[in-house]
């Protein structure tokens, strides 16, 4: 049987974000950020084959796909920009737990949210993480001069 996957939009910041959902909003959530040049799209055939143990969200970045595509006079386009975008995203649809799925230019992005959100993530609690959790968060930690922090609560 085929997943049904819904197609939402929400307006985040003055921006229509348009995402593909799937599943049951009790399942488990994974937060599905697309790559470079891409969009939620990439990610159809995932939709069907996971919907029946997970909640899915896939949004579309701003300037990609279905979501409105703001003048870069009022939209910063950077990885910065799409964190911040992507976790009052998250804020607008009431998903305050989530995996993060990443995948080529999701990933800065993906980080960046896990550095400024660091509960939402599904290894919130250091002391409850595997050892490769807890080494991997603490890289993530070290490395917020790089990255930076996008979208602090």
């Amino acid at each position: 049987m085929r997943a049904h996957v819904f197609y939402r939009t929400v307006i985040v910041d003055g921006v229509s974000i348009f995402y593909r959902e799937a599943g049951p909003s009790d399942a488990p959530a994974i937060l599905l950020l697309h790559g470079l040049p891409s969009s939620s799209r990439m990610y159809e055939s995932l939709l069907s084959r996971l919907a029946d143990r997970y909640h899915l969200i896939a949004p579309d970045y701003p300037g990609f796909g279905h979501s409105d595509w703001p003048h870069p006079t009022h939209f910063a386009y950077t990885f910065d920009g799409l964190a911040e975008i992507m976790c009052h995203f998250t804020d607008a649809i009431g998903l305050s737990r989530y995996t993060l799925y990443m995948q080529d230019y999701g990933g800065p992005v993906g980080f960046r949210m896990a550095l400024s959100r660091p509960g939402a993530g599904q290894c919130a609690d250091r002391s409850k993480c595997s050892g490769t959790q807890r080494r991997t968060r603490g890289h993530l930690e070290g490395a917020t001069g790089v990255l930076g922090r996008s979208c602090r609560q």
